[in-house]
């Protein structure tokens, strides 16, 4: 009877030590260590690549206007289009975000923080899962908003760890001033919900060494931006970079964003920074960490040959670019890749950073996004 007992005791308690262990990753996710939001079971939002039109409505000059250091939130309309033709409005507040598109002097919209943490929003809405979510306005023209677009695109088909994006059309409906001629923006997917998608969390690691990141996916990651031509970024600042982990002290990966001062969106405020001596964006420079094996390399090359008539799918076939400017990119992609495949230039460019008289080591301290 005693033991019999004890196996009561027993089988349940280690049922519920198992169950509490896995919890996390069956019904929500721990993010940080002061967060836990509820599984992200509403991804309909950030799967359609159809253009979601979207309102804004009410005193919309004062949340363009409001760009100094600490802006405040503003209270507007928001509304969009159902499928079946029904209009959803909502409140939302608004407010400025950045540093280097922010500014009036640099772009003619500052990009947006949406709060919808005080909305009631229907279960049935798209944005019923979201709390705050970015909207990457256009700075100079929307053609370049959609070439960002496309580069996040271009980043989802190499690994799930990765930022969604959706293209949307925005309106401003201002009534008291003149009428602003609706342009193309970019809602990106919460980073919160970009970690719990992957059953990790985010995590900030001060002054953290590429090195220390996990290496295939730094690798990629790299290879990545030198692919787009995209030199704005920096682990050890976690400039236009996020790091996601099973846990606080397990070896993180990196996930890059914000891509708007590559040579494959070449807008023109991007430049490469001053350090690094680099005539343009469009000229490439790989941005890694010393590696001497360039056989270390040989899965990422792989992998980016096994993507290449994708990559160049996500130009051909969108609809919303210019012959001239496909054109343009595609040669700029048989550049990447008659690199990549011609070993004597790939050891040239990816052991750039190995160069003790070159670029390749000096960190950019950029400015980081709110």
């Amino acid at each position: 009877m005693f033991q019999t007992a004890i196996v009561k005791i027993i089988v349940p308690a280690i049922y519920i030590f198992s169950w509490l262990i896995s919890a996390p990753y069956q019904d929500a996710t721990v993010i940080d260590s002061s967060t836990t939001i509820h599984k992200y079971d509403n991804p309909e939002l950030f799967s359609s690549d159809e253009i979601l039109n979207i309102t804004l409505s009410g005193n919309v000059r004062s949340v363009l206007n409001d760009r100094g250091d600490n802006p405040q939130y503003h209270s507007l309309s928001f509304s969009y289009a159902e499928k079946d033709g029904n209009e959803i409005s909502m409140p939302v507040n608004i407010k400025t975000r950045g540093h280097f598109r922010k500014s009036k002097e640099n772009c003619n919209y500052p990009p947006l923080m949406l709060d919808f943490s005080k909305s009631n929003l229907p279960t049935t809405s798209l944005f019923y899962t979201q709390k705050k979510i970015k909207l990457v306005m256009p700075c100079n023209d929307d053609d370049y908003v959609i070439r960002e677009w496309l580069v996040y695109k271009l980043y989802n088909l190499i690994t799930p760890k990765s930022f969604k994006a959706r293209l949307v059309k925005v309106t401003m409906d201002d009534a008291s001033k003149k009428k602003i001629a609706p342009f193309y923006g970019i809602l990106l997917e919460d980073e919160k919900q970009m970690a719990q998608r992957n059953k990790v969390m985010i995590v900030e690691k001060q002054s953290l060494k590429p090195q220390n990141t996990e290496t295939d996916a730094f690798l990629t990651m790299a290879v990545f931006e030198y692919m787009i031509g995209n030199t704005d970024w920096s682990v050890q600042y976690q400039q236009n970079i996020k790091l996601l982990a099973v846990n606080a002290n397990a070896i993180p990966t990196t996930v890059p964003y914000d891509f708007d001062h590559s040579g494959m969106v070449n807008a023109p405020y991007a430049h490469p920074a001053e350090e690094l001596e680099m005539r343009s964006v469009l000229e490439r420079r790989y941005r890694g960490y010393c590696i001497n094996d360039m056989k270390l390399f040989d899965e990422v090359i792989v992998k980016f040959n096994k993507l290449k008539s994708s990559f160049y799918s996500v130009y051909t076939n969108c609809s919303l670019l210019d012959a001239k400017y496909i054109k343009t990119v595609t040669r700029y992609l048989d550049e990447f890749y008659e690199t990549i495949n011609d070993a004597k230039k790939f050891k040239k460019e990816f052991s750039y950073p190995c160069d003790p008289n070159g670029t390749g080591n000096i960190i950019i301290k950029g400015l980081k996004e709110d």
